[in-house]
């Protein structure tokens, strides 16, 4: 005679499974919860304010008093002769901050790897990264003191025959003086998440390379750079995912009217009108409209790298 099926145990609750797993990564959880209260507190709570980007915001009247225009903001800043400039300075500024900027952490990163000795490594390393510490405020006097028309940088633009002109009063200088000073800043810092991908690639494959005859520069084409690959990926979706983003510290720092047509960008205008102007709403409208025009980015340049890869965000 068969034996009677023993009834299966009822599933735990979702509850009680969430406070087991609680017990048993207790550590883990309280690591994290101060990452946790951060975001929420200073990142998915202030997002309540975006409403202000719909309203003609008087701070006397709060959120709730102030005046509903729709979105009346929006079309201002549309039709304003602002905005063609603002847009082209935007995306020409991160264009080019993409397009030079990005690929030097990982050249850097691909020369370090190639360096034995350690004590040299080390100091280029050390040297590399120092100017990412460096207060965006003392970063823009130096490049102030060096761009005068006796500074050290128009020295050698005179020494290759440019003019001897003060550079950040130039218009078509900004641009390159931006770029290049975020480039010094941060290659080494960037390099960072690059040199740990590396120490990820599987050094058998070298081996195996050697055996087959392929020099260095093989090796790093076939080996190196598709074991780097996803990361890179990655990385490029998350910078493209802020290309009409640039800050405004370093902007407000250095530009002045003579260079608006070039240097003016939407984070600098909105800290104007915000903050200067007292525009709240106008200024809360402009930033909502970057914000989602980098999250359009955002998720379009993630559905392309799903496509036609096999590495994506989400």
């Amino acid at each position: 005679m068969s034996q009677p099926i023993a009834s299966r145990p009822k599933a735990s609750s979702k509850l009680e499974l969430i406070k087991r797993d609680f017990r048993v990564n207790k550590g883990i959880y309280l690591i994290l919860a101060p990452v946790l209260l951060y975001f929420i507190i200073f990142n998915y709570l202030p997002m309540f304010g975006i409403v202000i980007a719909f309203q003609d915001f008087v701070p006397r009247k709060g959120v709730f008093g102030s005046d509903w225009v729709g979105l009346s903001n929006f079309l201002d800043f549309f039709k304003s002769v602002f905005f063609g400039r603002l847009l082209r300075n935007t995306f020409l500024m991160s264009f080019y901050d993409l397009l030079w900027g990005f690929p030097m952490p990982i050249i850097l990163a691909l020369l370090l790897n190639e360096i034995k000795n350690g004590l040299f490594k080390r100091s280029v390393q050390t040297l590399s990264y120092m100017p990412y510490f460096i207060s965006t405020v003392v970063i823009a006097k130096m490049i102030s003191d060096f761009t005068q028309s006796n500074g050290a940088i128009t020295d050698l633009l005179v020494f290759f025959g440019g003019n001897r002109v003060n550079m950040l009063g130039e218009s078509n200088f900004f641009r390159s003086i931006f770029v290049g000073s975020n480039i010094w800043q941060g290659i080494g810092f960037g390099s960072i998440i690059y040199l740990a991908a590396l120490s990820g690639v599987d050094q058998e494959l070298y081996e195996a390379a050697v055996l087959d005859g392929a020099n260095r520069w093989k090796q790093t084409v076939h080996i190196t750079m598709p074991g780097i690959a996803p990361t890179i990926i990655i990385m490029l979706i998350l910078r493209i995912g802020t290309l009409l983003y640039v800050g405004f510290d370093k902007i407000i720092l250095l530009y002045g009217p003579s260079t608006y047509e070039t240097a003016d960008v939407i984070s600098s205008f909105v800290f104007r009108k915000g903050l200067i102007e007292a525009n709240y709403g106008y200024s809360a409208a402009v930033g909502l409209f970057n914000s989602v025009v980098n999250l359009a980015l955002l998720i379009t340049a993630n559905k392309i790298s799903r496509r036609y890869s096999e590495t994506s965000l989400f």
